[in-house]
């Protein structure tokens, strides 16, 4: 006994040290939430001023949530230190509360600060950011001319279509650093106006349209590059083009590799002469794409040859079968629904859910189908027999069922022989199908029998 009330009165004191130290906690959490509270509002005033109101209401909603929310964790701590005695459980749930709605109210507060500072650390480096964006633009303006003279020298090698997408580059990142150049003005003049929203808005539109700028200028250089080495990948795809045409000569000699060899063949044609202005980029996928293509023509051909489609009379003799073994087997577990055990039953649910799948498969009655596309006669043969097997299965556990269910010695000679008849009335057992027979035979004898007595 002395064991049992020491482990309770230690287990009472660990409680009540939890509860001393829960206790704490929720005095630390509301003294510091509250803190937290007007910090993040003097924080919030300096904001408006820089950021403007609008890019600052995310953080002002959040503080007023705080607010409604604190409200409550004072409540509580107010409940536990009032004149009407509490339990330790209620204690113990309004302190647990109260570090609840602290902990929120700072991970709120952070979340909300923290998508702010960045925008406000900009906001305090406007000058220097205004700096740097004249400077970028000046230094770019230099690259102007440099962009000129190389699409000049690219215009001479390459056609139209193929510099569609550069061509106006020089003109748009001249308009662009005008717009970022004037745009960091009308900051620095909205600043000192102390319209300080559209400042920023101004700094940040500066900032964009000079990395626009530097980005169009920057696709003009790498153009040239990006050309060689489409040419240079070119004329090891037309090499490769022209090995493929010769090995196609030794694949299966089907209609979709004919067709692939004479797309590849117009590929090929239709590259410029020596001398001729050239799309390489275009030049190289059109080349790549037939030259795919009688790869994948080739393979599927292979793959035919060494796979060979089934005759559409096997197919259609396999769903005849699927059909013949279906038939048999619902005709059987319908007349001797009592009998049949659950294995029987979904052999024959699952045989009939893929007959139907087949259906669904060819678009049509499989039943009535007159033709079935090439690439759709494997499939169907595979589902029409794995339909009849299960089905077949289906049947040979209904029979087993049938079996089971007999009296002992149904069939064998001399039992039930009415009138002294030598045999019973199933006729001499021998299994499957003729014990099945036998079976339904004997059952339609005497119900004729009880009929006539009872008449």
């Amino acid at each position: 006994m002395s064991g049992f009330w020491g482990r309770r009165k230690r287990d009472r004191e660990e409680l009540e040290a939890q509860d001393a130290d829960l206790a704490r906690r929720a005095r630390t959490a509301i003294v510091e939430a509250d803190e937290r509270i007007r910090l993040t509002t003097d924080e919030l005033v300096f904001a408006e001023a820089e950021l403007g109101p609008d890019a600052t209401k995310d953080l002002r909603d959040a503080l007023d949530a705080v607010r409604r929310h604190l409200g409550e964790a004072f409540h509580l701590n107010q409940l536990n230190h009032d004149e009407i005695p509490d339990t330790p459980e209620e204690l113990r749930t309004r302190n647990a509360r109260i570090v609840q709605l602290c902990d929120w109210a700072e991970e709120l507060l952070d979340d909300r600060t923290e998508a702010l500072a960045e925008r406000i650390a900009r906001v305090r480096r406007a000058p220097e950011i205004i700096a740097g964006v004249r400077r970028d633009a000046a230094a770019l303006r230099q690259q102007l001319a440099p962009a000129r003279e190389t699409l000049g020298r690219l215009t001479a090698r390459y056609s139209a279509d193929a510099l569609r997408r550069i061509e106006a580059n020089p003109a748009e990142a001249e308009q662009l650093l005008g717009f970022a150049e004037h745009s960091a003005g009308v900051s620095e003049r909205r600043r000192e106006a102390g319209q300080r929203e559209q400042a920023n808005l101004a700094l940040e539109a500066s900032t964009e349209a000079v990395r626009r700028a530097g980005t169009l200028l920057e696709a003009v250089e790498t153009f040239e590059v990006e050309a060689l080495r489409a040419e240079s990948i070119l004329a090891a795809v037309v090499e490769d083009s022209r090995g493929d045409l010769v090995a196609a000569r030794d694949a299966p000699q089907v209609p979709a590799v004919h067709q692939a060899v004479r797309e590849l063949e117009a590929a090929l044609a239709a590259l410029p002469a020596a001398g001729v202005n050239t799309d390489p980029f275009s030049q190289l996928t059109r080349l790549r794409e037939a030259n795919s293509g009688l790869d994948a023509a080739i393979a599927a051909a292979r793959e035919r040859e060494a796979h060979p489609v089934p005759d559409f009379t096997h197919v259609r003799n396999a769903i005849d079968d699927a059909d013949r073994q279906l038939a048999v087997a619902r005709d059987v577990i319908a007349g001797h629904r009592g009998w049949i055990g659950a294995d029987a039953r979904t052999r024959l649910a699952e045989a009939e859910r893929l007959r139907l799948d087949l259906d669904r498969y060819l678009g049509a009655s499989a039943a009535t189908i007159t033709a079935i596309p090439e690439d759709q006669r494997e499939q169907a043969l595979a589902v029409a027999r794995r339909s009849a097997f299960l089905a077949s299965e289906g049947l040979q556990l209904a029979q087993r069922d049938i079996e089971a269910y007999r009296p002992q010695g149904w069939g064998e000679p001399g039992y039930g022989a009415w009138g002294g008849q030598p045999q019973g009335w199933g006729g001499r057992r021998g299994g499957g199908a003729g014990d099945l027979m036998g079976g339904i035979m004997g059952g339609l004898v005497i119900g004729s029998i009880l009929d006539g007595i009872f008449d």
